[in-house]
């Protein structure tokens, strides 16, 4: 198989307190620890990438889904809420929630697109089985 498209970013620093950017240089970011894990909250943080990622690639997935389906929703927004988590084995993992807000469609297209998404979006597909996604809708 082959890539239609590779991202290539890198770290510096100390991880989570250091800097990141994209190999072509659109994307700079100041990294660093919320607040709320002990840190500073200055700069952004993995989560809050991966948040904006998947939010971005789950909207993209769900109006090629609607366009596939004639479904002529209106607006659409994605709020993607990435939790991190301490194991009690030691370690960390993270938790998804994606919040779906669409107009132009009933409540049961609503859902079914969201469904459909959430089986073509790359983030989903990768996360599937490995972290807890959950979906919820909103129809305006």
């Amino acid at each position: 198989m082959s890539a239609l498209y590779t991202a290539a970013a890198t770290a510096t620093g100390d991880g989570r307190n250091g800097e990141a950017r994209t190999s072509d240089g659109k994307l700079e970011v100041n990294l660093s620890t919320p607040t709320e894990m002990g840190g500073s909250g200055e700069g952004t943080n993995p989560e809050q990438l991966f948040a904006t990622g998947y939010a971005a690639c789950f909207l993209s997935a769900l109006k090629m889904v609607a366009r596939m389906e004639k479904a002529a929703i209106a607006d659409a927004a994605v709020t993607a809420d990435v939790s991190i988590y301490k194991q009690d084995e030691g370690g960390f993992k993270l938790g998804v929630a994606l919040h779906v807000e669409m107009s132009g469609v009933d409540e049961a297209t609503a859902d079914k697109l969201v469904q459909a998404a959430h089986q073509v979006c790359p983030y989903s597909n990768a996360t599937r089985g490995n972290i807890e996604v959950e979906l919820d809708v909103t129809v305006g």
